[in-house]
């Protein structure tokens, strides 16, 4: 919810509305030490925005990269794991919003890794630009070479842990759930991690953030709701309720993050949350 009110104030301005200063909310820049989710999955991301390190016996691969200035978190906290920089082999993406995009020039020139991305992000990565903000210049970011171009599909193996791209296009144009799997208390499972459905600031009516978006959503929102998997993750951390989920592994619980009823739940919010959205704005235009 807080992001999509703040990114509604961000569509304001990327469509010529009132001007609002260079703000975010706090949590998203707020430090987090790293929390284990399973035997091979890491949350080193910020309070609020997700970063995900896969371990695999070939070195790790990263998901996400947030902001610039979350990078020094993120490096501290694989540091604090046990793990060098060099490690890292390999860089995904969910989407090309710059909260999950705008730390990857500086990740990538930091470990050496590889950048891997879907087709229909890529030149959003290379630009450093999302459809429809390219005049507001605190949305840009430092264009990050792409240096394997991903179909749905396609798959992204090391050290015998393989990922799977499903794109899921709405959010972004080439909008990427990552599917792979997490070994938790012993116990091999699928995890799904949700690159977005929400609406956020996208225009959907009259005049779309990119051509084909309403479609695209709903394709990508049956699409989803099809799917199954143990273990649901976010890209922020508000929405696979992390707070909660890490206080509960804290206190010894069995581990709050495999339940494979979270995934319907999530998605038939988010597929009522949509219409609702694009009923909104249909009715708001001139």
């Amino acid at each position: 919810m807080r992001k999509r009110l703040w990114l509604a104030a961000v569509a304001a301005v990327a469509l010529g509305g009132v001007a609002i200063a260079q703000a975010w909310p706090p949590l998203w820049i707020k430090p987090s030490p790293p929390a284990k989710v399973g035997d091979n999955l890491y949350y080193v991301g910020s309070e609020g925005l997700a970063a995900w390190l896969v371990v695999t016996s070939d070195g790790l691969i990263l998901i996400d990269g947030p902001m610039e200035q979350n990078v020094a978190g993120i490096e501290a906290n694989i540091k604090a794991l046990g793990f060098s920089l060099s490690d890292v082999k390999i860089l995904l993406n969910t989407h090309t919003h710059f909260d999950h995009a705008a730390g990857f020039a500086r990740l990538k020139a930091d470990t050496g890794a590889t950048l891997a991305a879907s087709v229909g992000d890529k030149p959003l990565l290379e630009q450093g630009v999302y459809p429809g903000s390219e005049d507001v210049a605190w949305l840009r970011f430092k264009p990050v070479k792409v240096d394997t171009v991903l179909q749905d599909g396609d798959t992204v193996t090391l050290g015998g842990v393989t990922l799977t791209a499903n794109i899921t296009p709405g959010h972004t144009p080439g909008c990427t759930t990552w599917t792979f799997p997490v070994k938790i208390d012993g116990v091999v499972r699928k995890a799904l991690l949700w690159c977005s459905t929400t609406v956020a600031g996208n225009r959907l009516a009259p005049r779309p953030q990119y051509p084909g978006i309403v479609a695209d959503y709903r394709a990508s929102l049956a699409r989803l709701a099809a799917m199954q998997a143990d273990v649901f993750l976010a890209p922020h951390a508000e929405q696979f309720d992390f707070d909660k989920k890490r206080a509960a592994m804290a206190r010894g619980k069995p581990s709050p993050f495999v339940d494979p009823t979270e995934l319907g739940r999530r998605f038939a919010a988010s597929r009522a949350d949509f219409e609702a959205e694009l009923t909104r704005q249909q009715k708001a235009a001139p």
